[in-house]
């Protein structure tokens, strides 16, 4: 196996590509391009790392579910409760992700890693569940959110009207 990179001397942080008639038995087993192949630098620093993992796990329902969690359980004891083991369940998936990315060392994240378990067809349908459902939704609750905040200051003793919420989530997004 080789390491390949345009545009850069030192070649340690390229992502290998495999040599013409070697392979893994995956199913890209297709031989490099040739001397002029084109490959990502695996280039992501400790700050990068913490704050994609931080964004993917922790998201936006931070602003959201408060409120919730303190209704709920009744106490403020047990809902910092709620929030430690919520935490390390967090936490917990955090690491697993960082151990995936250590483990299988292509880039595309989640489906890469579906990719090498499962194969070509569950990665598809994850990708595609993904660009069509999961990240629509996000944005969507992400803009309600944010237009909840904008117009709590104008309606300080009842919530904001849906159609103003709405109206205002449309135009974000």
């Amino acid at each position: 196996m080789s390491l390949k990179s345009r545009g850069s001397k030192d070649s340690a942080d390229a992502v290998p590509l495999r040599e013409a008639g070697e392979a893994d038995g995956g199913a890209d087993d297709k031989p490099a391009a040739g001397d002029d192949a084109i490959c990502l630098k695996a280039k992501m620093s400790l700050l990068n790392g913490i704050t994609v993992i931080v964004g993917s796990i922790i998201g936006s329902g931070i602003f959201v579910s408060p409120t919730g969690v303190l209704k709920e359980t009744g106490s403020v004891n047990l809902a910092l409760v709620v929030w430690v083991v919520s935490g390390i369940f967090s936490m917990v998936g955090a690491y697993c992700y960082a151990e995936l990315g250590c483990m299988i060392r292509k880039s595309g994240a989640d489906y890469a890693y579906i990719m090498e378990t499962f194969g070509p067809f569950m990665a598809f349908i994850r990708l595609w569940i993904e660009c069509m459902i999961v990240r629509p939704c996000s944005q969507a609750i992400v803009a309600l959110t944010f237009s909840v905040y904008v117009l709590k200051p104008f309606y300080p003793d009842c919530t904001p009207p849906d159609e103003s919420v709405r109206l205002l989530a449309v135009c974000c997004i």
